[in-house]
């Protein structure tokens, strides 16, 4: 029995307070964390363009990885105390909602946190990211809002009939 708590900025304390609430004293709680590789390629790219591959201890895509790895570890750190009990760590490298979905995989729930417009209810609170996890997700997956849950309101009315349909 495990629990994955994805961690992100900004959004890991409601995750994390959801873990404390929902996982049993004996379930795993697994911290997963992704680094995703999208900038320092693009900078390792940059760099060996303009200057040449002849100098890999001057290309600063490899500072970047380092202090974005580093800052994984204090997030990671800083979620398990939150916990309060202690956890595994996962910090992986990849593309993130891949990488989300695949380490779900077999887990007894997913619990992340909405990072879209935080400001009303629907669809948009999902960034692209989340949608795809929770589109993908192949165990039930526990949706927390981070901070203040907007004000509920009745959803709008529903479209005429023949809205939205392409000719």
């Amino acid at each position: 029995m495990s629990v994955i708590v994805w961690i992100t900025e900004g959004t890991w304390p409601a995750c994390v307070d959801a873990a404390v609430t929902r996982a049993a004293p004996d379930e795993q709680i697994v911290l997963l964390y992704v680094c995703d590789d999208t900038v320092p390629e693009a900078v390792h790219g940059a760099f060996a363009g303009l200057l040449g591959r002849g100098h890999p201890e001057r290309d600063p895509g490899h500072r970047i990885e380092a202090l974005s790895e580093a800052a994984a570890h204090e997030l990671l750190d800083g979620a398990e105390r939150h916990l309060g009990r202690p956890a595994r760590h996962a910090l992986i490298h990849g593309r993130t909602e891949r990488k989300v979905v695949e380490a779900a995989t077999g887990a007894d729930l997913l619990i992340c946190a909405r990072d879209g417009d935080r400001s009303r209810l629907g669809p948009h609170s999902l960034g692209p990211t989340t949608r795809f996890v929770v589109d993908h997700a192949p165990c039930p997956v526990l949706l927390v809002w981070p901070g203040k849950t907007p004000p509920t309101e009745l959803p709008p009315p529903p479209p005429p009939p023949g809205a939205g349909r392409h000719h």
